[in-house]
C-alpha cells in the first residue's frame, strides 16, 4: 500500500484490474506508477512505441483509431476499471463506452479548454458554462457529452477530470508565447525573451506527480461516479512571475520584452497556438470539488521544484536546442522595441 496516501478504499478494499488507454504520456506515466504502488493489476493499451513501462505493467498493443479492433481487444479482457487518457472527440468516447461497457468505473481525461476564455466568474467551477474556442476544447466538450449522456441514460459509470496546465519531465520547460524549448538556452546566454502583453495574465501550473491521485483515487468511489472535476493547484500566478521563477531555476535573469498577442500572431511565431488559445488569457479554476471528494489529491510539489525536475530531464536527454541557430525571437524583440516596449509587472 502506498505510504504517501495511506489506506485507500478501492471497490471495498479489493485489488482492481485497471486498463489505462495511453499510459506512457505526460500525465499517465506517473499515474500508472501510482496504480502499481497501491497494488492494482495494471494493463496499458497503446501502440507500444514508447519505452519505460514500470515492472509488472502489462502492455496490450493496439491502435484505438482502429475502433473495431480496439473494441474487440478490450471486450476480450476482463477489467474492473479503466482510465481513458487518449479520448479526443465524440467518436472516441462512443468507442470507449462500447469497449468498456462491463467495467464498474471509467475515468475520462478532459481539459479546462472546455471552458474557453470568457468567464462569468473566477475561479471557474465545474458548473461554469462551456464556451470552448479551440478545436481541442470543442472536441473534448463533445466527448464529455457522450459520456454524460451514457451515464444519465444507461448508468455508465464515468468520472470526468478537467486538468489545467500539467507539466512534467516528458515535456520541455513551458513558456508563455510558444511551444518551444530554445528559450532556456536564450536565458543561459543572457538574451532577452518575449512574453505576451504585460505579463499579468494569471495561470495555474500543476506538476504531473501531483496529478496522479486525481485519476487513481476516484476509482471505486460511488460519490465520484457521474461527477466532473477540475484538476489544478489552488495557487495561481502571473506569467511574468512564472518566467522569473524559471530564470531562478535556470540560473540567470534576463530582460522580458512584452509583445502584444496580435503582433505574435502577425509575426508568425512558431507554435504560437498555445498562447493564442490559452496562455494569453487569465485562467483561474477551483479544484475544491475534487479536493472534497478525493482527499488524497493534495498537491505538494512547488512550481520551482517541478521546473527543476523538468530542466534536469531536458539536460539529461539533450533536449535544449541551440538558440543561436534561430533568429525569430531576436527579430521579434527588435521590432517591438522599435515601436515601444510594453511595461511588465514588477517583481514582487
Amino acid at each position: 500500500m502506498c505510504k504517501r496516501h495511506g489506506i485507500v478504499e478501492f471497490m471495498g478494499g479489493s485489488v482492481m484490474r485497471v486498463c489505462v488507454l495511453g499510459g506512457t504520456g505526460n500525465i499517465s506515466s506517473p499515474m500508472v506508477r501510482l496504480l502499481m504502488e497501491v497494488g492494482h493489476e495494471v494493463t496499458v493499451f497503446n501502440r507500444g512505441q514508447a519505452p519505460g513501462l514500470p515492472p509488472g505493467v502489462r502492455l496490450l498493443r493496439g491502435d484505438r483509431s482502429d475502433r473495431p479492433a480496439f473494441e474487440a481487444a478490450i471486450q476480450n479482457e476482463h477489467f474492473d476499471a479503466a482510465i481513458d487518457m487518449i479520448c479526443f472527440n465524440a467518436e472516441d468516447a462512443a468507442s470507449t463506452i462500447r469497449a468498456f461497457r462491463k467495467v464498474r468505473h471509467l475515468v475520462f481525461c478532459s481539459t479546462v479548454c472546455t471552458y474557453g476564455v470568457q468567464y462569468d466568474w473566477l475561479p471557474a467551477s465545474e458548473d461554469h458554462p462551456l464556451r470552448p474556442i479551440s478545436d481541442y476544447g470543442r472536441n473534448k466538450v463533445a466527448a464529455e457529452r457522450v459520456f454524460l449522456e451514457a451515464f444519465y441514460r444507461d448508468g455508465f459509470p464515468v468520472t470526468i477530470i478537467r486538468p489545467s496546465t500539467t507539466f512534467g519531465p516528458r515535456w520541455n520547460l513551458l513558456r508563455q508565447i510558444a511551444w518551444e524549448a530554445a528559450w532556456v538556452d536564450r536565458v543561459r546566454k543572457g538574451k532577452p525573451i518575449a512574453v505576451c502583453g504585460d505579463g499579468r495574465a494569471f495561470h495555474q501550473w500543476l506538476y504531473v506527480d501531483d496529478a496522479a491521485p486525481a485519476f487513481v483515487f476516484p476509482l471505486g468511489r460511488d460519490r465520484c461516479v457521474g461527477q466532473t472535476y477540475n484538476m489544478m493547484k489552488q495557487e495561481f500566478g502571473t506569467w511574468a512571475d512564472y518566467h522569473r521563477t524559471a530564470m531562478s531555476v535556470i540560473g540567470r535573469t534576463v530582460e522580458m520584452v512584452g509583445v502584444p498577442l496580435a503582433t505574435l500572431l502577425a509575426a508568425g511565431v512558431p507554435n504560437v497556438g498555445i498562447c493564442e488559445t490559452i496562455f494569453s488569457y487569465s485562467t483561474i479554476y477551483t479544484p475544491n470539488r475534487l479536493m472534497r471528494d478525493v482527499p488524497e489529491f493534495r498537491p505538494q510539489i512547488s512550481l520551482e521544484d517541478g521546473m527543476r525536475r523538468v530542466l534536469e530531464s531536458m539536460e539529461r536527454e539533450h533536449r535544449i536546442p541551440d538558440s543561436d541557430k534561430e533568429d525569430w525571437e531576436d527579430r521579434l524583440i527588435a521590432a517591438q522595441r522599435a515601436v515601444g516596449e510594453i511595461k511588465l509587472t514588477p517583481a514582487p
